[in-house]
């Protein structure tokens, strides 16, 4: 799936009336912008996401803004409904958002948070604060680093709202801007006199997704589940040879060629080598997909597509994703006969062929 549902909507860097303009225009508009063919997939994506959230205590996680504030979610149960709104500068669904974003932080008052993270998922910190600067957004801004944030509250799709009443309980997740974020918003401020619905626990972090793999740290002995329904070991379970863990995005390639063509050359990289070097048997392959945007379908539809024949898994929760710290596509990493981490290659500064170069030379 193709992470566009609307293009992408220029908006003044003035803070002048024209601002309200815009967004009064706009916020009446966005229901049929964000409507076109890809705008069901996003809210299954988040209607998926919302199945294991919602009805459950939010996670009591803290943050830091990219000021350095810090935001303390369970010091807000009791007081104020939250407002989570999970996005990518690169997002075009999220550009076009952004003014009836920026409208729910003007109308919050009391008893309403509102806060932007950013799942840093390439995006770098300056990205991040050109971008509120470029839409004059107020709201706190926090960068997801380490893509914790967003496994605590399973995002699968950008944006994602996630809207949280004053008890800490998760009410609504959604995708789109329109009357049924609108009405979630409204019913999470409300004060529940008296309400005595049973409530699950919040999702508790994996200890593991703190420890982020580094050169030398073995892999998780694991196996996960492919495309075909084998279970696949990351490193070789009989020690006899190297494998190669490549992360990617099936859509990378073609949504990011305007807005990060640097990327999409990357990941045009990524796909060419996979098929010209993905069966030489003296090393292991195993493709790793983000579940960002992304279904085991649309994994499939790529994989046909294009001919590549490695074993592909979809990384639906991004556990993989945080444990290799990858923050961007598409990333290798490479794993010794013995399972530790050898190397990471980013496309950049080496690619696949470097890793056989390697193989070669033992």
């Amino acid at each position: 799936m193709d992470p566009t549902s609307a293009p992408a909507l220029p908006f003044p860097a003035s803070r002048s009336s024209t601002r309200e303009a815009w967004i009064a225009a706009l916020s009446l508009c966005l229901v049929f912008v964000a409507a076109p063919v890809r705008a069901g997939p996003g809210e299954d994506f988040a209607r998926e996401a919302g199945a294991t959230q919602v009805g459950r205590l939010a996670p009591a996680a803290r943050m830091t803004t990219i000021d350095g504030t810090t935001i303390d979610l369970a010091a807000l149960r009791g007081h104020k409904a939250v407002y989570l709104k999970f996005w990518a500068t690169w997002c075009s669904p999220c550009r076009a958002q952004m003014p009836h974003f920026e409208h729910a932080q003007q109308g919050a008052g009391d008893d309403l948070a509102v806060v932007a993270i950013n799942l840093g998922f390439d995006d770098t910190p300056e990205q991040v604060r050109a971008f509120r600067d470029e839409f004059g957004l107020t709201m706190p801004v926090v960068r997801d680093e380490d893509g914790r944030l967003a496994g605590l509250f399973g995002v699968r799709v950008t944006p994602q709202h996630v809207v949280i009443d004053r008890d800490g309980v998760i009410r609504y997740v959604g995708h789109l801007a329109d009357a049924r974020l609108d009405a979630a918003l409204a019913d999470a401020r409300r004060v529940r006199a008296g309400a005595s619905q049973e409530v699950k626990a919040a999702p508790a972090a994996s200890a593991t997704d703190a420890i982020v793999l580094r050169v030398g740290d073995p892999a998780p002995s694991q196996r996960v589940r492919s495309l075909g329904g084998d279970e696949v070991a990351l490193a070789d379970p009989q020690r006899s040879r190297r494998s190669v863990v490549a992360f990617f995005s099936p859509w990378c390639e073609g949504y990011f060629e305007k807005t990060r063509p640097g990327s999409s050359a990357r990941c045009r990289a990524l796909r060419e080598q996979l098929l010209e070097l993905g069966g030489d048997a003296r090393l292991r392959w195993v493709g790793v997909a983000s579940g960002l945007w992304a279904s085991e379908q649309d994994l499939r539809e790529w994989r046909d597509r294009e001919h590549v024949a490695v074993p592909l898994v979809l990384d639906r929760d991004g556990a993989l994703f945080r444990r290799f710290g990858v923050q961007r596509v598409p990333l290798a990493v490479v794993l010794g006969a013995d399972g530790r981490v050898e190397r990471r290659i980013d496309f950049e500064h080496a690619d696949l062929h470097d890793a056989l170069r390697v193989e070669g030379a033992r």
